[in-house]
Parts: structure tokens; C-alpha cells; sequence
């Protein structure tokens, strides 16, 4: 994880915590931890420029070291604190969907959960 991240919320149920660095904000990356371990990178797209095909090539991607097992998006109608616009949230998790499940079963909760 880049050197210039700062925690920026404490444990999600089903994700861990979150670090980013400030001037990255809203968009990201955002990077999920679970005690010390990186689990997930994430960047925020806004609804229209998601529609419209941008993408994030240049910076959703594993970090070195790491390997990508799977990518959730999420969207967020109404956004949510920190990006109040309509926006999709991509997580690309290093870990399986089971073992992030697991993550925090008393922590913040998770507002993509199903």
C-alpha cells in the first residue's frame, strides 16, 4: 500500500477497513485492509461517466505483490457520506469472496450488503 495512505474509516463488515491517501478523494484508490493485510483496491465512478465508458485501467489494478481474485461493483443511487452522487463503487478484491465476507462481523455496516 502506497506510503501516503491514512486510515479513513475503521473495519466495514464484509471488507475491512479502508485507507486512502486524502488527496485521492472521493475517487481513489482506496485500499482495504483487514488486520494489516491489503484485501482490496477500490475507485469511485460517477453514474454518467460510468455510462458514458470511462474506465479505470490506469489505476485498478493489483498492486505488486498481489493478485486480483475477483471484482464486485456496487451502485449507489443516492451516493453515500464522502461522494453524495449517484456513483458505482469497484472493489477489486485480492482475497475470495468468503474470507472478505467474513471481515468485521461487529464492524461499520456494509451498505452494498445484500
Amino acid at each position: 500500500m502506497p506510503a501516503d495512505a491514512i486510515r479513513i474509516s475503521p473495519c466495514v463488515a464484509g471488507m475491512g477497513e479502508h485507507w486512502a491517501n486524502p488527496h485521492n478523494l472521493p475517487f481513489g484508490p482506496i485500499y482495504g485492509v483487514n488486520n494489516g493485510k491489503l484485501i482490496f483496491t477500490e475507485v469511485m465512478i460517477d453514474q454518467k461517466s460510468f455510462e458514458r465508458g470511462k474506465g479505470w485501467r490506469d489505476i485498478l489494478h493489483a498492486l505488486p505483490g498481489h493478485r486480483i481474485d475477483h471484482v464486485d461493483i456496487a451502485f449507489n443511487p443516492h451516493g453515500h457520506e464522502g461522494y453524495p452522487i449517484p456513483h458505482y463503487d469497484v472493489h477489486a478484491y485480492y482475497v475470495s469472496h468468503a474470507v472478505h465476507e467474513a471481515y468485521c462481523p461487529n464492524g461499520i455496516p456494509n451498505p452494498e450488503a445484500r
